[in-house]
């Protein structure tokens, strides 16, 4: 994930009963949310801590609800162009999975118009940015298995746990 050097990268580091996260904002919304030492987290360097930056604050607050079964939904606002065209299409039809909800690679495909592009679908689910508010951990195998998760596979099954998408196993 590489983000444009001209615009301000805010950031802010907050824990969870799933782990730290570190959040990113820019000017345009909430743009990143990744789990400590998940895969294709990028490199903070230059980034300016910022607690109180609104962004930064309302997603800690969101997740914080989310994560303790206080809240459904998310609206903090997000920034997705850090991503190219493709990725943002897969991300947007992550948007679109309903909390309790999945889906499979090959119905995203589907959806964004590309049936055959199940890998380069799987990739950009996994170069998702925003963990957890882009429900990436929303979507399974073909076969209703659990697949890769860049936040690592037992958090993507707790996290569908709490949305009773699965049931404890």
């Amino acid at each position: 994930m590489k983000f444009e050097k001209s615009l301000p990268i805010y950031m802010q580091h907050i824990q969870s009963h799933l782990g730290g996260i570190t959040l990113a904002a820019t000017d345009r919304g909430l743009a990143g949310a990744w789990f400590d030492a998940q895969r294709h987290s990028p490199d903070t360097t230059g980034w300016i801590e910022s607690p109180d930056h609104p962004v930064l604050r309302e997603a800690a607050s969101q997740l914080a609800d989310y994560l303790a079964g206080r809240r459904d939904e998310f609206d903090v606002p997000l920034d997705l162009s850090h991503g190219t065209e493709f990725q943002q299409s897969v991300w947007q039809a992550l948007l679109r999975i309903p909390r309790g909800g999945t889906s499979s690679y090959g119905r995203l495909g589907a959806e964004i118009g590309r049936s055959a592009a199940v890998r380069a679908v799987g990739a950009a689910v996994g170069r998702n940015p925003i963990s957890v508010i882009v429900p990436c951990h929303r979507v399974l195998g073909s076969d209703g298995s659990l697949t890769g998760y860049a936040g690592g596979l037992e958090r993507k099954s707790k996290l569908l746990q709490l949305e009773g998408a699965v049931h404890s196993r």
